[in-house]
């Protein structure tokens, strides 16, 4: 996630130094094209162009922001739903001891580091082994979905206290349900991570702005040619740079700078639960890398 703080010119001219590159070769060519020929194009054809594409970039900045945004709702309630798990096997189990409480908190920390692991396809189970033990491990990486694996051992120590009635019938439903909210949570993200934005609507898109700037070059004529290159080059970069930010933030589990912070947000549930479980062994507050934070 970027953070509110001074971006490195440097990243930002790194995701569009070759779209500049090829306008300014282009924009040169045209130069001399057009110099040679005296073949012009009105500027308002080129500036009623440029409005029409800053219209698209805006539709589109904003349909990404939304997917963004999404993935940073349902991660909210992961949050929520996390901490009110904890806290509702504390209320609800009779004895204050009861090793499963501790085990299935400690399980729910890996589960949210597992998820996020497994959104940006790396391994989901680096972290989770640190809160599982070795048998439970192996039980959860047999399942190609290991979130839901992990889920699965949450459900079987829930059978188990209301079996030997730890716990009655209404606060099993209760618990029932905050793992119902944290699958369909799950469930929400996978859906983000699964259904692509139309590559065939950036594909046009950038098109539409390469063909805005060819019609803008042909339009200049009166400024001397290393002005013209540097012009043209200055009125792209605003126009790549929107479509480069809607790209990579249309798809929040990328493993990019742009991401939601999973990892981040994974970190605070942890420190959260431990203290919840009396656990003083709290993890680093979390470092930002620069300018971001997964």
């Amino acid at each position: 996630m970027i953070l509110d703080r001074r971006i490195p010119w440097t990243y930002m001219v790194g995701k569009i130094k070759w779209d500049l590159a090829i306008v300014a070769v282009f924009a040169f060519m045209i130069d001399l094209i057009s110099r040679k020929s005296d073949f012009t194009i009105p500027s308002s054809l080129g500036a009623f162009m440029g409005t029409s594409i800053a219209l698209l970039l805006s539709f589109k900045l904003s349909q990404s922001y939304d997917r963004w945004w999404e993935a940073r709702k349902v991660w909210g309630c992961i949050v929520n739903d996390s901490r009110s798990l904890v806290l509702q096997l504390q209320a609800f189990v009779k004895q204050t001891d009861n090793p499963v409480v501790e085990q299935m908190a400690r399980r729910q920390i890996g589960w949210c580091y597992a998820l996020g692991e497994s959104l940006r396809h790396l391994d989901p189970l680096k972290d989770l082994k640190r809160f599982v033990s070795e048998d439970e491990l192996e039980r959860i990486a047999q399942h190609k979905n290991v979130p839901l694996g992990t889920i699965n051992e949450h459900k079987k120590d829930l059978r188990t206290l209301f079996n030997d009635e730890v716990i009655n019938e209404f606060q099993q439903l209760q618990i029932d349900s905050t793992l119902v909210r944290l699958v369909e949570s799950m469930g929400k993200c996978e859906r983000i991570k699964n259904t692509y934005f139309p590559k065939t609507y950036r594909i046009t898109l950038h098109l539409f702005i390469y063909t805005f700037l060819v019609l803008l070059s042909f339009s200049f004529g009166s400024f001397h040619q290393a002005i013209d290159v540097l012009l043209l080059v200055a009125i792209s970069i605003p126009f790549f740079l929107l479509e480069k930010i809607a790209y990579h933030i249309q798809d929040p589990f990328e493993n990019r700078p742009t991401d939601t912070s999973v990892t981040a947000i994974s970190q605070t549930i942890e420190t959260n639960i431990k203290q919840l479980i009396g656990d003083s062994d709290l993890p680093e507050p979390t470092v930002s890398n620069g300018f971001y934070l997964m």
